[in-house]
């Protein structure tokens, strides 16, 4: 295209300006050739012209569309240039705060000054993985890039990092750092990325400094290498430092200080460890005092000395290295502060011995005061012969105390890195490094010294391998796509490098006048006059003769060769060294003898204080100086810079430009001189040159096509071929060939071709837009004149009608009349009519009614003759009856009499025979021995009776007589005198009972009018309490009218608080079970790691039976006795649940006392049921011989008996005592009315009573069961003689005359006495344990009495009260009753349902006991039955039922896990019922439950936990595996709770599944297990599921065209986005995601997973979607358009949609999907008034402020006719979100996972039901 073309009317240009370097114009005429000026337009409207150098032809620089502007890279720029560069980070930085900026490879990072939060952990963890141009340019993204490519090309990586001071070049090699830390994690526990980040304190102490540029500005270069091994883990580091600037420790300039460390110890100097020390303040000390001010705004020099030392410890250096360390930094402060006083002569000087700080300086660095005081003032000559001590002058002593002041502190700089390089260093292998290089930029200043020297030098090496990186991949990128390569033209600084260090070079010939004895600067400067005065990089200044200057790659620097020779020799005094050498303090003494390089041995002494001693020396040390001279600082730097290059060489580099946007500091204020000096000087302008050289603009194929398809034909478009097309477009639009190139997969285009394109796009669109406002303005005026049309019609259509309406109306209104007229009319006929009708009516009724009357009358007579005769006839026929009926009872009569006679007669006969006697008698024998036992007790009882009556009169007749005596002995003593005393003890007696009968009736008054007065005080109190109680009341209603609104609203708030809380509980304890699995999985990989690495010969295996369920669970085994009261506490406490039991301490803790009370009477119970075991035992062992043997009857009969009497005693005892109890708790209970508490305890009393009532009745059926033995064995007797007439004995008792056997006799006595010990026994336990009773209850008594004192005492204390202090005092008391009740009852009920199941288990114990019994008699009767068959017998078996249980043997265990568990397949199962495994472990468990196998139960379930585990953890990426053992990990769960026994469980059952459940064991805790492994299960399955879904997110959701010709394609730079290609394997589309949701859900609903746990699954999947997606929107700009949100809007109602056709709406994903929701909206709202502001701000509630900003700050408009966000409208929005407390995390964090819940979900299957088939090869197990 011609000039003239590109430079029109309207062209936007660049034109210099001394203050802004560029200025933006407009030309407002078109130019053509020949012009001297062009006309232009400032900003400001002004009109100038400006002027065109016609010999140069040097048109203005056009400027870019704005499209263009703010683009990520600046190679991207269709016009590539330096205002165009400027430009764009400008715009960038001021209206976006976007800090980073690519240009082409390198990455330009502008220090803000302010601090940013986009250096979190989860902008870390957003980048990771990402493509270097799929995010926005970020110091994480080429830490990524390098991380990325040392893995991928297995090569070492380098990150150079460069830039004034103060531009921020530290900080960014720091986030780099702690990106390779956080990534590349060590695999092992030593934490070596902590350590690399802990060297970043230490270093910024001992080497950073606030000079007038930078408050924190490194001064001193180092290359850090951070090795990774073959897992690129971090494994180790090496740092390598340059160049420290030592002149810093002896001067500052104004406003700067020295180094930090001098700062951070003078502020902790006051700490006791310090003290020693004897420091002060900075400003007391020469060396931290020069620069002025010496702290720095916003800096805590204490708090960071504190960090200092925290990172020392982390790096393992010794406490006791630390504070030698800190002497030798504040013996440099003292030497600073020797005061030096000049002699006389001028030549000589000395110190003071008592100088203060001289004496520190030696205390602290352990050299002796007076050889230290010498040498510091004298100095040593050496020649060929002799040596001579000689004076120094005043400048020569400070400059040798600041020479060994530096020399000092660099020695001490390079152990310390030595240190932190050893802590850093590791002995594994290195695989690979990253190394990052953070180095001084290229300097200038008003005085350069050999410091900028060395500076610039190595800038100069840096720029030369960064030029030539840069050709170099130019040229692949263009040998990759196939384009013919030209040769472009760059600088090369190869002659200013060859000036410097080639051959009689700059730094040759400095060393070479180091050496000369007497060299000074101004030889030297000379000699280079001489000898490069003919070099076009080196320049003599026109007035100065000590001056030379070189010209640079940035700029020309003028150096002063002042200083260079004695800081390139950098020499300190060997004496001072030896001193120090001399050193009591280790570390001192090692600082100087491993510098053996810079200062030579020497075997003087230095003793003597004269001024010139002669001391003999050897030869050999006249060579150690020459061995030093070889080794100058430019020499060694040298070397040390070519080690680097050689380093950098052997990697690939990544380039960090670091740029100062201001000198003042300013938080985001942009100086575009300063900018453009640094953008000059570090090489992105010549980045930019070489790429504008070239084809700098390059597109990919599909990129080019959808951006310009509005260029094309429509004829064309009919082509499939899409590069074909791009081909025919360009050459039809572009005519110059030169201007593009067609790549293998891209375009390429010159500079400004683009532009020319985004004009003819452009001008497309605007002739587009021209057509589209006519089309739409007559459409407009069409749609008005149809509107005119429709209403003039309508108006028309009115009139008519209402027209119409009143004609009808008049018509109706006349019709109307006639039929008024005609119905009045008929209702005066029909009136008329009706009297008529009525009095015919009545006539006619009247005489009908006449002669109805008269028929009545004569049927009613007819009627009652009728019932007359009926009455007559039916008494004469029962007189008849009953004359008949007595004839015939009198002859039965006489017929059944005489058959009587009969009968009684036969009677007689047979009454008179033996037989009938005897059967008489058996009866009547049993009541003769009963009444016989009665006479006995009776005669018994009558002679006790007797005897005691005997003893009684005999004592009584005793004391009458004695009582007799004492009478008379008392009436002949008294006397007289008795009558008259009695007489006066009756007045006295009278007169005191007359003043007790006057004092009563006074008390009875006064209590009287007390009474009176209460009852008044009462009845008032009574009555203001019911006016306060109605007061209170309407109070109450209208503060509950007033606030019931915000109740509800405050109890909302309360109950979503408490599901936060709740979540954030559940989320935390899942979170641990998570970081359990996780640190298992890693204890796993170790542990196979050391098995690697520890490989010997031979086969180490684990043992299989070991269980790991406690070291993997953390739970204990299953308990197999009976459970004890404290479980059962426990499992209470766990059933209220824990936040009710943390909500009454007192509960708790009487839950526990009691709990230990009833484990106390536990172990007496089980002692007690151990006893009877053993009784019955012996009561068994004593039966059997007597079924073997026969035992005398007679001695059974007297047991039994005797046993009967006793009973009935005790029985009879019981009552008494039972009567007595229940009259004295009757009395106590009437007498204690008065308190609250005594109907409670009373009646607990009164069911202690009734139990030991009903214990009673147990005891009478006893005696009953007693009785009825012993009758039964008298019958058995009686027939026993009958059958045996051998026999001669008679049945009798003792006391018959049978005559007994001596040997039977005896063996009975002891039978006797042996139950007579026994009843004894359980007497004495019986009667203890009821004097224990009655001993508890009088306890109770007595705490009822004391209570009611207590009461009493309270109520006399609150009379003496005010009234609303008893009103009050009466509520508290009524509180604490009702408490202390509440406490008892609970106590009560706890005790009774503990007792209650602790007695169904012994229940279910015992019948386990007798089952077992009955089935092995059973067993061994069938067995002896077999044994006595002598022929074969076929026996058909009874079918029984199957009861859902399954039976293996103990060795098939291993066998059954591995068929059902390990090496199960999902698809096996295809068509059975979902969960079989969990049904068919759990009908094992049953099994093993039945029988009462704890050890089964517990091997089971601690097999099938570790096969799950390990089926798991081998199969930890597959979805189907990990859902399948999810849903049968949760279907076991729930059949452990469905069949537990607990009634919260087993409201659904049914009766069958009600049999199903456990009878033994409590499996509580295997619960627990088996839930936490279902959170692990349902983690990894989470974790399965992103990792498939996440690298589809964001090219579904961001990238992929779901809305065809909808999104547009901006032109990119050199970092092309690698999602961007059509064909590429990285592009999904939405339906990829969504088919891939369908796999996921058909494969959990298939196999059977609760829908619940479902729902959850896809509310996290929706989250972590809207976490990705919204993550990368915030971080990319060419997403964050108004087609994007378009875009977003109907993938998420695609997403919706998907979510209401799988009926999973109701799971909260959507509520999840709202920040996205929100963001895809204020990416589509106006964003230009006040009103669009507020707009957004009540819409994006969702969103945070920073996230809101952000976004708005990367809208980006696609089109020119698209509009920015302007600033103003950002801090409009800021402004109006300032209330909000939004949190400062910028990303959403990805990774959040909600707790899972696993609700309850009972089987409606019953365990019987189950088939189980054949392919699970499990026929070992039986069905039960």
């Amino acid at each position: 295209m011609s000039v003239g073309e590109l430079y029109s009317q309207y062209t936007r240009v660049w034109i210099p300006d001394p203050d802004e370097v560029w200025r933006s114009a407009e030309l407002t005429k078109d130019y053509k050739e020949g012009d001297k000026s062009l006309q232009l337009r400032l900003e400001d409207d002004t009109i100038v012209q400006y002027p065109i150098d016609v010999q140069g032809n040097q048109l203005p620089f056009l400027r870019n569309p704005d499209i263009l502007v703010g683009e990520n890279d600046l190679t991207a720029l269709s016009y590539l240039h330096e205002p165009a560069v400027l430009h764009n980070l400008k715009v960038r930085f001021l209206e976006s705060n976007h800090i980073y900026t690519y240009c082409g490879i390198v990455l330009v990072a502008i220090n803000p000054y302010e601090q940013l939060p986009i250096y979190g952990q989860d902008v870390i963890y957003a980048y990771s993985g990402q493509n270097m141009g799929d995010m926005d340019p970020h110091i994480f993204a080429v830490a990524e890039e390098a991380y990325k490519q040392m893995a991928r090309d297995e090569k070492n990586q380098s990150i150079i990092v460069s830039g004034e001071s103060g531009a921020g070049k530290t900080v960014s090699a720091k986030y780099a750092m702690r990106y390779f830390a956080t990534v590349g994690g060590s695999a092992s526990d030593t934490n070596i990325e902590e350590k690399v980040l802990a060297s970043s304190p230490i270093m910024e102490a001992i080497g950073n400094a606030k000079t007038t540029r930078n408050d924190n500005s490194s001064r001193f270069g180092k290359y850090i290498q951070i090795g990774f091994d073959k897992r690129y883990h971090i494994i180790g580091a090496n740092m390598r430092t340059y160049l420290l600037e030592k002149s810093r420790v002896v001067f500052q300039a104004d406003d700067e200080r020295n180094y930090h460390i001098f700062y951070q110890l003078c502020a902790a100097a006051s700490l006791p460890e310090f003290k020693e020390l004897a420091l002060t303040c900075a400003e007391d000390f020469f060396y931290a005092s020069q620069g002025g001010d010496t702290s720095i705004e916003g800096v805590d020099d204490a708090e960071d000395f504190e960090k200092t030392r925290q990172a020392f410890t982390l790096l393992g250096v010794r406490e006791s290295h630390q504070i030698s360390i800190f002497k030798i930094i504040a013996s440099i402060l003292h030497l600073g502060n020797v005061e030096i006083q000049s002699e006389r002569d001028g030549d000589s000087c000395s110190i003071s011995p008592e100088d203060e700080h001289l004496n520190n300086f030696c205390r602290l660095l352990g050299v002796e005061h007076s050889q230290m005081e010498h040498w510091l003032c004298h100095r040593k000559l050496v020649t060929t012969s002799e040596t001579y001590v000689k004076t120094m002058s005043l400048q020569q002593v400070v400059n040798a105390r600041n020479a060994l002041a530096k020399h000092i502190y660099a020695q001490l700089f390079g152990w310390i890195v030595e240190h932190i390089n050893k802590a850093l260093h590791t002995s594994l292998k290195q695989h690979s490094f990253i190394g990052v290089l953070d180095i001084y930029g290229f300097e200038t200043f008003e005085v350069n010294s050999f410091e900028q020297f060395c500076i610039n030098y190595a800038n100069e090496k840096l720029q030369q391998q960064f030029n030539s990186h840069v050709f170099k991949l130019e040229q692949e990128e263009y040998m990759k796509e196939q384009i013919p390569w030209t040769l472009i033209d760059f600088y090369d600084n190869q002659p200013c490098i060859d000036l410097i260090e080639a051959k009689l070079g700059i730094l040759d010939l400095l060393d070479e006048e180091c050496k000369v004895p007497k060299g000074t600067d101004q030889n030297w400067a000379q000699k280079l006059y001489d000898r490069h005065s003919g070099s076009q990089h080196f320049q003599k200044p026109r007035m100065s003769n000590t001056a030379f200057i070189v010209v640079h790659f940035a700029d020309k620097v003028e150096y002063l060769s002042d200083g260079f020779l004695e800081k390139n020799r950098d020499t300190v005094y060997e004496e001072q060294i030896n001193i120090l050498k001399a050193s009591k303090f280790p570390l001192v003494a090692d600082l100087f003898h491993d510098d053996k390089d810079s200062v030579p041995a020497s075997t003087t002494s230095g003793k003597s204080s004269s001024s010139k001693i002669n001391i003999r020396s050897s030869r050999p040390p006249l060579k150690a100086p020459n061995k030093e001279h070889k080794k100058t600082v430019g020499h060694q730097f040298r070397t040390s810079l070519h080690l680097l290059m050689e380093t950098l060489n052997a990697t690939t580099p990544h380039y960090v430009r670091c740029v100062k946007p201001n000198d003042k500091k300013l938080p985001f204020h942009f100086d575009p001189k300063r900018a453009v000096q640094q953008l000059r000087a570090c090489g992105v302008l010549e980045t930019i040159r070489i790429s504008a050289a070239g084809y700098p603009s390059r597109w990919a194929y599909h990129d080019f096509f959808n951006r310009y398809r509005v260029l094309v034909k429509k004829r064309e478009l009919a082509n499939t071929d899409k590069k074909a097309i791009c081909k025919s477009v360009l050459e039809s639009l572009i005519k110059d060939p030169d201007k593009f190139q067609f790549g293998r997969t891209k375009i390429f285009f010159r500079a400004g071709q683009v532009a020319y394109l985004e004009k003819l796009r452009a001008d497309k669109f605007r002739a587009a837009t021209i057509m589209i406002q006519k089309t739409v303005r007559g459409w407009l005026q069409r749609v008005k004149y149809r509107r005119l049309k429709w209403a003039t019609l309508t108006l028309q259509r009115y009139c008519r009608g209402y027209l119409a309406r009143r004609l009808a109306e008049h018509l109706r209104r006349t019709h109307a009349a006639v039929v008024f007229q005609k119905q009045y009319r008929m209702r005066r006929a029909r009136l008329a009519y009706q009297r008529l009708r009525r009095a015919a009516l009545v006539i006619q009724a009247f005489v009908r009614g006449t002669f109805v009357r008269r028929i009545y009358h004569q049927v009613l007579r007819e009627h009652k003759a009728t019932i007359i005769q009926k009455h007559v006839r039916g008494w004469m026929a029962r007189r008849r009856f009953q004359q008949l009926r007595g004839a015939a009872i009198v002859i039965q009569c006489a017929f059944r009499r005489l058959k009587a006679k009969r009968e009684l007669k036969a009677l007689k006969i047979e009454a008179r025979s033996a037989e009938h006697l005897k059967r008489l008698n058996v009866g009547m024998e049993n009541k003769v021995v009963q009444l016989q036992r009665k006479i006995d007790d009776q005669n018994k009882e009558f002679k006790t009776l007797s005897e005691q009556l005997s003893a009684v009169t005999s004592t009584y007749t005793m004391e009458v007589e004695k009582l007799k005596k004492e009478l008379g002995h008392y009436q002949q003593s008294q006397g007289e005198d008795g009558s008259l005393r009695l007489q006066e003890e009756v007045e006295t007696l009278r007169t005191e009972l007359e003043r007790a009968h006057s004092e009563r009736k006074i008390l009875e008054d006064a209590h009287t009018r007390e009474n009176d007065e209460l009852r008044q005080r009462v009845a008032d109190l009574e009555q203001e309490n019911a006016l306060l109680k109605e007061e209170k009341e309407q109070l109450n209603n209208q503060i509950l009218c007033q606030s019931k609104d915000e109740f509800a609203q405050n109890s909302v708030k309360e109950n979503l608080l408490m599901k936060k809380e709740l979540e954030e509980e559940r989320s935390r304890y899942q979170n641990l079970v998570k970081e359990y699995s996780r640190l298992e999985q890693r204890y796993d990989n170790l542990r196979d790691e050391m098995t690697i690495i520890k490989q010997t010969p031979g086969h180490r295996r684990n043992p299989s039976n070991q269980s790991s369920l406690e070291s993997d669970s953390n739970y204990p085994s299953i308990s197999t006795s009976e459970v004890g009261d404290t479980e059962d506490a426990l499992q209470q406490v766990e059933e209220i649940g824990l936040e009710k039991a943390a909500m009454d301490m007192t509960v708790f803790l009487k839950l526990q006392k009691r709990v230990r009370e009833l484990e106390q009477e536990r172990k007496k119970m089980q002692t007690q049921l151990e006893k009877r075991e053993q009784q019955d035992s012996k009561k068994v062992q004593v039966d059997q011989p007597k079924n073997d043997i026969d035992v005398d009857q007679d001695a059974d009969l007297a047991y039994n008996s005797l046993k009967r009497q006793e009973l009935e005693s005790e029985n009879k005892k019981l009552k008494n005592e039972l009567n007595e109890l229940r009259k004295a708790m009757a009395d106590q209970a009437t007498q204690s009315d008065s308190t609250h508490s005594s109907p409670d305890s009373y009646s607990l009393l009164l069911n202690q009573l009734k139990l030991a009532n009903e214990e009673l009745e147990v005891r009478k059926e006893e005696v009953l069961i007693l009785r009825t033995q012993i009758v039964s064995a008298d019958q058995r007797r009686l027939a026993g003689k009958s059958t045996e007439p051998n026999i001669n004995a008679r049945t009798s008792w003792p006391n018959s005359e049978k005559h007994v056997d001596q040997e039977d006799a005896i063996e009975a006595y002891h039978g006797v006495c042996q139950t007579n010990r026994l009843l004894e026994a359980q007497l004495q336990a019986q009667s203890r344990e009821h004097e224990e009773e009655v001993e508890h209850l009088k306890a109770q008594v007595e705490a009822l009495k004391e209570e009611m004192d207590k009461q009493q005492q309270a109520f006399c204390q609150t009379l003496l009260l005010s009234p609303e202090a008893q009103v009050e005092f009466g509520v508290q008391q009524e509180i604490t009753r009702l408490t202390n009740e509440n406490l008892d009852l609970k106590e009560l009920v706890e005790k009774l349902e503990k007792n209650e199941k602790k007695l169904k288990k012994q229940l279910k114990i015992y019948m386990k006991k007798v089952q077992d019994l009955e089935a092995a008699q059973a067993l061994a009767q069938s067995e002896r039955k077999r044994h006595e068959l002598n022929r074969q017998v076929t026996v058909q078996r009874k079918e029984k039922d199957f009861q859902g249980m399954l039976e293996y043997h103990k060795e098939d265990e291993a066998l059954l896990i591995r068929n059902l568990v390990t090496d199960l397949k999902p698809q096996m199962l295809a068509g059975t019922v979902p969960c079989l495994p969990a049904y068919i472990l759990y009908m094992c468990i049953r099994h093993a439950d039945y029988i009462n196998d704890d050890v089964k139960v517990h091997s089971l379930l601690t097999s099938t936990i570790n096969g799950i585990k390990k089926v798991l953890k081998k199969h930890n990426e597959n979805f189907e595996m990990t859902s399948f053992w999810l849903s049968n990990t949760c279907r076991l769960l729930h059949c452990l709770k469905q069949y537990s026994g607990d009634e919260g469980f087993m409201t659904q059952n049914t009766t069958k599944q009600n049999e199903h459940c456990l009878k033994n064991f409590d499996l509580t805790e295997y619960r627990q297990v088996l839930s936490d492994l279902s959170i692990q299960i349902y983690q990894q399955l989470i974790k399965i599921a992103e990792g498939v879904l996440q690298p589809m997110i964001v090219s579904a959701m961001l990238e992929n065209e779901s809305i065809q010709g909808l999104s547009g394609v901006k032109p990119t730079g050199y970092r092309k986005r690698t999602s961007s290609m059509a064909d590429g394997d990285n592009s999904y589309c939405l339906e990829a995601v969504i088919r891939q949701m369908n796999s996921f859900h058909t494969v959990m609903c298939d196999q059977g997973l609760d829908p619940e746990i479902i729902l959850q699954v896809f509310k996290q999947l929706f989250y972590m979607i809207n976490a990705v997606t919204l993550n990368n929107l915030l971080l990319r700009k060419d997403v964050c358009s108004w087609s994007t949100g378009m875009q977003l809007r109907y993938n998420i109602s695609q997403l919706e949609e998907w979510l209401r056709g799988r009926n999973l709406h109701q799971s909260g994903a959507v509520q999840t999907m709202e920040p996205l929701i929100q963001a895809a909206q204020l990416l589509q709202l106006k964003k230009k008034t006040p009103e669009d502001a507020e707009a957004i701000c009540s819409l994006c509630t969702s969103l945070s402020t920073q996230q809101i900003v952000k976004i708005l700050n990367l809208y980006t408009p696609l089109n020119e006719f698209e509009e920015r966000v302007t600033v103003g409208f950002i801090r409009t929005i800021q402004a109006q979100l300032q209330e909000r407390n939004d949190p400062q995390q910028l990303l959403l964090d990805f990774k959040h996972m909600f707790p899972v819940l696993f609700p309850f979900n009972p089987s409606s299957l019953t365990m019987d039901s189950i088939h189980i088939p054949a392919c699970l090869n499990l026929e070992f197990l039986n069905e039960v």
